[in-house]
């Protein structure tokens, strides 16, 4: 026989997909700024066009981002870009005009952290191996949890939402590492630092077990808005042993027969320009053959 592969690692468990982080920003030209020009994603030109909310696509993801108080994610954002030098340049052309705002950025190994204009952190990889076929997407989200709640938070994704959850050291601490979709993952990473204060923000999971997590999130009194007969949604993460509090987080639960689930999203290629501009390269993401 040829080589032994861990089958596991293909295995899909119950969440399906990691589609959206909402967070509010104060101010929609500045987002633009950042989330367009500065990480050259790409504005979805079909829903949510107003100047009220914006949706912006991250390969098979978004970011939703209403207007309001500004929203801070308590960790960080990781994305898979497929050129770090372009993004490089890319945030220097934005520099100037978030130079007043938390915005910042730094280059490491494989990868560059980058700080919004209102402080939410993202450290953008390099697309390689390791995050499977991905060029383009969200490839996890990275929360800071208290002390010795990531065993906890892997048991109440395993027991409530079905999927697969384990606990293993991630940045020298214990996270609970949650899978939400191909090559997508929840990180809750333990801190002895104290924690901000959850200011609202929300994610959006899709799952294929609709029922099943609904009626366990009942049973324990969890759910807090039955939005239609696509979705529903939570706030805490409880150990479904003790019933424990562990963190909070807004999920948002859709079934795969939502209207949305699996709507293919324009993700444009931002090194296209009008002064360089090459037919057929428009709509590949960041395309590694474009000539500039």
């Amino acid at each position: 026989m040829g080589k032994n592969f861990d089958r596991t690692e293909e295995d899909l468990a119950n969440v399906v997909g990691l589609e959206h982080l909402n967070v509010r920003v104060p101010d929609q030209r500045l987002a633009t700024l950042f989330y367009i020009t500065g990480l050259g994603l790409t504005r979805d030109p079909y829903l949510v066009t107003g100047v009220a909310n914006m949706w912006v696509n991250v390969g098979r993801s978004q970011f939703h981002l209403p207007t309001g108080k500004p929203q801070v994610l308590r960790g960080r954002v990781g994305l898979v870009v497929p050129d770090l030098k372009f993004l490089a340049n890319s945030l220097k052309t934005v520099r100037a005009d978030l130079k007043n705002t938390k915005f910042s950025y730094r280059s490491g190994k494989g990868h560059i952290d980058v700080t919004c204009p209102w402080g939410n952190k993202f450290r953008c990889h390099k697309a390689d191996a390791k995050f499977g076929p991905t060029m383009l997407g969200m490839a996890y989200l990275l929360f800071d949890v208290p002390a010795g709640a990531a065993t906890g938070i892997g048991r109440f994704y395993r027991d409530t939402l079905n999927t697969a959850a384990r606990v293993k050291s991630f940045e020298k601490a214990p996270a609970a590492h949650v899978a939400t979709g191909h090559h997508q993952q929840l990180i809750f990473r333990e801190t002895k630092g104290r924690l901000p204060k959850y200011d609202g923000h929300h994610v959006q999971l899709y799952v294929s077990n609709f029922s099943g997590p609904h009626k366990k999130l009942c049973d324990r009194g969890l759910v807090t808005e039955e939005s239609n007969q696509y979705q529903y949604r939570f706030r805490e993460i409880v150990d479904p042993d003790s019933g424990e509090g562990l963190y909070t987080l807004e999920h948002e639960i859709r079934s795969m027969t939502h209207p949305l689930y699996a709507r293919p999203l324009i993700n444009r290629n931002p090194t296209q320009t009008n002064q360089n501009f090459t037919p057929g390269y428009d709509n590949q993401p960041w395309a590694a053959s474009h000539k500039t």
